[in-house]
């Protein structure tokens, strides 16, 4: 039996935990922002109803997005943005199209509701989840890329987090 080295503490952010937390609270945000503060925009009920229609669609759009990152991640999947030590490259199914196709669900999915909702100050905040998702995947391809020679030219055939744009 060999003796495992010890993880730093979670605090200390050696795989991505802060990332974590700060996720969290913006998915809070996000999920009870129309909540808090109204700021929804006087819409005639035709433009309400448009707005509800697509965020419906985006929301599940987003959602099978989602959850088809999950499934092809298989045992692969971690909260944590830093790659398991087992873990395989996967460029199959949603990844063949975007890198991080569950973070571009979830994107997609609050654009979704803050269309659903109406509310302006929730698709502030699902601007703010693209921006930190863009930020917290960029930290993620710097491990991936050190862990897998391939990721650099996967990197160059795929689009990060919007297909075919970015």
């Amino acid at each position: 039996m060999t003796a495992q080295t010890p993880r730093p503490p979670w605090w200390k952010n050696t795989r991505g935990e802060w990332f974590v937390v700060f996720q969290t609270f913006l998915f809070a945000l996000i999920a009870f922002g129309p909540g808090w503060i109204d700021a929804r925009p006087d819409l005639p009920d035709g433009w309400r109803a448009a707005a509800l229609v697509a965020g419906l669609a985006l929301g599940a759009v987003g959602l099978l997005l989602a959850l088809a990152g999950l499934w092809w991640l298989g045992d692969n999947l971690s909260a944590l943005p830093h790659p398991k030590d087992d873990a395989t490259l996967v460029e199959s199914g949603p990844y063949r199209v975007v890198r991080h196709p569950i973070y571009s669900g979830l994107i997609v999915g609050a654009f979704g509701w803050a269309l659903m909702n109406t509310s302006l100050l929730t698709l502030v905040y699902a601007a703010i989840l693209l921006a930190f998702f863009d930020v917290k995947s960029r930290r993620e391809e710097r491990w991936l890329a050190r862990k897998f020679p391939d990721y650099a030219a996967y990197q160059a055939r795929v689009a990060k987090l919007i297909p075919l744009i970015y």
